[in-house]
């Protein structure tokens, strides 16, 4: 991508068998939320991993796809827990859009990632 270039990010799309939200720019992925469903009850969408490609870094496209995964699970009703160490920044910073999961989900998303590593 030329220097200055602001992505023209035309899709975030969610890939669930995979366990990816993804954002693309004229149809290549140049970033992605790495997640999972909790298998307990009850329900909850973990967002484990966030990366963006170099070239789109510091653009907010982390940003856009935190704020639609956080959307994502406002229209299914169920919360987020973020394992990820950006999603969690970016959930502080918007309260209003991120409600803090209950502990006992966050503990059992820990352990559902730590029984599968493989999630991320």
């Amino acid at each position: 991508m030329p220097a200055g270039r602001a992505p023209t990010m035309t899709t975030i799309r969610d890939d669930r068998p995979n366990g990816r939200l993804e954002a693309l720019d004229d149809g290549q992925v140049i970033g992605r939320v790495q997640y999972f469903a909790l298998d307990a009850e009850p329900a909850a969408l973990v967002a484990v991993h966030t990366v963006v490609e170099p070239a789109y870094q510091g653009r907010g496209v982390a940003g856009a796809l935190v704020e639609e995964f956080y959307a994502t699970a406002a229209r299914e009703g169920v919360p987020v827990v973020p394992l990820c160490p950006y999603a969690a920044r970016w959930a502080g910073r918007h309260a209003e859009e991120a409600p803090v999961a209950p502990p006992e989900l966050v503990t059992k998303a820990r352990e559902q990632l730590a029984a599968d590593p493989r999630r991320w």
